[in-house]
């Protein structure tokens, strides 16, 4: 029985079927997503989404969906789906679905009467082309199959209505054609695996929405075209195979090409196996290196999530050389910004003052999986370059204080991970002295004193941060800590922020933490009563006057909401760090409890991956981008954390 499989009670059951997606990536920056009965629900939902670097840097649908139509002695079916104005869906080609699986690649099964086929999805890897296979399985008589697609060509996040600026010219290429709406974009090539017959017949399909925009108060409404239908016959036990793709290509490729997809596929079959797939959904590869998108369907390449995604996306599913090249070509850019004042085009918010801690502990993670010879030897330069450049003031909004500590000034701009800010004032001022600012700094010199401690060359080096740890330390308690056992959130000047928010747990969860056990055991026990749910911890205490559990309503109702409750499972991972300093292997039980929360997340929402956020209260929906690489990667990170314990505890029973 398939891990991910879903039958037709479900299927037909639309207020079911359509809160679950499905996301294909090739790993290059293009995706495809839809819902799992393939009615597209978002702007952003697309058969073939693109980037096109000539453009810009935001992603653009070009192929919307295929409408695939049967037809058996004159008498269509139409197996596609569509949400119009006034809750109307049309053609209701969901009622001939039989079961949804998702083990290799996302297979619908279909069945008209006495017909059944199959319908497979691929996406090729590095390549802006998905192939669908099609399987007759069953047929009692002659079948014909009609396909007509919907094409947007436009940027993603925006809509399209009828226009005559269109570009209807049709140019046919070997088993199919290629088109191109709008100047700027690249053809569209839509070819078959054997001959095929197109007919013109372009018509706008007017007031197609999409009701989760609906929902989150923006444009929902859009006109696209159909340029006319592919029409082949099928006979029993016969596969034909769709490729759509910004190039042409030769049809006698596409199913060698295919199968050689599938070998690169892992097949989820367990919870970690859908992560691990989820996880290399993120990488994007270009021409200038190799990165970790911040999620999908609408983020980009963004520092700080790339280096909180990174170990758990690559060192916890064995891909250490991804690990090495995602962070080779981020440390070249953050040492070109740290030099030159370069940005970087592709890595977005590397001038956030944060990024060298959170850099600093990306590594901290290699040095936890590759021992610390390795980790010195590849990356102790560029440690001792952080650490010097953080001490020397050369990191932009980044402050020495004579205490130790390091403040920032976040009253005009959001500079931490809680970055919501309403017409460009942050929501969350957090200026001054930031926790886990501080926390990362007195980790960050620790952890590189560790990494020198038996060099002699560095001997002085090594006293010199250790000195500078030990005077952080000390300001760190002095500042942060109060007489209700929690961290102040942030404290500037005389002012301290006294409501209870998560970053106190990475405060705790840090390998090296100011705190001692039974201080940290203090901050964990109000963590676990306040914060913690089956989705991660909140982004902000119950018992808040500004506790909003719900990341709903229009713009600014969301923007407000987005970090004032809501949970992210990201956190979770320091959580269940911290868990483990305080209780070691006796933990183990209560965090693989835990756990079950975020396995339940595989068939809710983007089935196989975790959504951005969860609501703070039950049932705990999931909210925002579908999926998110920080969640899939702490988690990744947190599973192999308890194998590696549950391995040590069976050891020791073994002796």
């Amino acid at each position: 029985m398939s891990y991910l499989k879903f039958d037709k009670n479900l299927m037909i059951n639309l207020e079911q079927s359509l809160t679950k997606e499905m996301l294909r990536t090739n790993k290059s920056g293009a995706y495809h997503c839809t819902t799992i009965v393939g009615c597209n629900t978002r702007k952003q939902h697309g058969l073939l989404v693109i980037p096109i670097p000539e453009m810009d840097d935001k992603a653009h649908v070009l192929l919307s969906s295929l409408d695939e139509t049967i037809i058996q002695h004159g008498a269509p079916f139409n197996m596609g789906l569509h949400q119009y104005g006034n809750n109307i869906f049309s053609p209701n080609g969901h009622k001939y679905i039989r079961e949804f699986t998702c083990e290799s690649v996302p297979t619908m099964t279909f069945r008209v009467g006495g017909v059944i086929f199959t319908k497979e999805k691929v996406f090729i890897s590095h390549e802006n082309r998905i192939l669908i296979k099609y399987t007759l399985v069953e047929a009692h008589s002659d079948t014909t199959m009609q396909f007509r697609p919907f094409l947007a060509f436009r940027n993603a996040n925006d809509l399209v209505m009828e226009n005559t600026s269109i570009n209807t010219a049709i140019r046919e290429v070997p088993d199919g054609i290629a088109t191109c709406l709008y100047e700027g974009y690249p053809d569209l090539y839509m070819q078959f695996s054997k001959p095929v017959k197109w007919v013109n017949d372009g018509h706008w399909y007017k007031g197609i929405e999409y009701f989760k925009d609906r929902d989150r108060g923006i444009p929902y409404k859009e006109d696209l075209w159909v340029p006319g239908y592919f029409e082949l016959p099928i006979k029993k036990g016969e596969s034909i195979i769709f490729s759509a793709s910004t190039f042409e290509c030769d049809p006698a490729t596409f199913e060698s090409t295919y199968e050689a997809e599938l070998l690169t596929r892992t097949n989820r079959t367990s919870f970690y196996n859908c992560l691990k797939n989820s996880a290399k959904q993120f990488y994007l590869k270009n021409k200038t290196g190799m990165y970790i998108m911040a999620g999908y369907p609408w983020y980009n390449v963004r520092a700080r999530d790339e280096l909180m995604a990174l170990p758990g996306c690559t060192l916890a599913i064995d891909h250490k050389e991804d690990y090495e090249l995602i962070l080779d070509t981020f440390l070249e850019a953050l040492k070109r910004f740290l030099d030159k004042g370069e940005k970087d085009k592709t890595i977005h918010e590397i001038d956030l003052p944060d990024i060298p801690l959170w850099t600093i502990w990306a590594i901290q993670q290699y040095r936890r999986t590759e021992g610390l010879k390795v980790c010195r030897e590849r990356y102790g330069s560029t440690l001792r370059f952080l650490v010097d450049t953080i001490r020397a003031g050369k990191v932009p909004n980044l402050y020495n204080n004579p205490n130790g500590l390091l403040s920032t000034d976040g009253s005009q701009k959001p500079v931490t991970w809680l970055s919501a800010s309403i017409n460009g004032h942050p929501i969350i001022p957090r200026t001054g002295y930031v926790v886990e600012f501080n926390a990362l700094w007195y980790n960050a010199l620790r952890f590189v004193a560790a990494l020198y401690a038996d060099d002699p060359d560095h001997s002085e080096y090594v006293a010199d941060i250790n000195a500078l740890a030990d005077k952080v330390g000390e300001s760190f308690i002095n500042t942060f800590l109060n007489e209700h056992g929690y961290l102040y959130d942030y404290v500037n000047g005389s002012y301290t922020d006294l409501e209870v928010r998560p970053n106190m747990v990475i405060a705790i969860g840090l390998e090296y933490s100011p705190l001692s056990r039974s201080q940290r055991k203090k901050v964990l026990d109000l963590s676990t009563r306040e914060l913690l749910t089956p989705k991660g911890l909140r982004s902000l205490s119950p018992k808040s006057y500004n506790y909003h559990p719900t990341y709903v309503g229009g713009p600014v109702e969301r923007e407000y909401a987005v970090h004032q409750g809501p949970a992210r499972p990201w956190l979770f991972g320091f959580y269940a760090d911290a868990y483990f300093k305080v209780f070691g292997v006796s933990g183990l039980g209560f965090i693989e409890r835990m756990l079950i929360g975020y396995e339940d997340e595989m068939t809710e929402g983007c089935i196989g991956s975790l959504s951005e956020m969860y609501d703070g209260n039950p049932p705990y929906t999931g909210r925002g981008a579908v999926s998110t690489a920080k969640n899939v990667g702490e988690i990744l990170r947190t599973l192999k954390n308890v194998k590696e314990l549950n391995k040590l505890q069976n050891d020791q029973y073994s002796k």
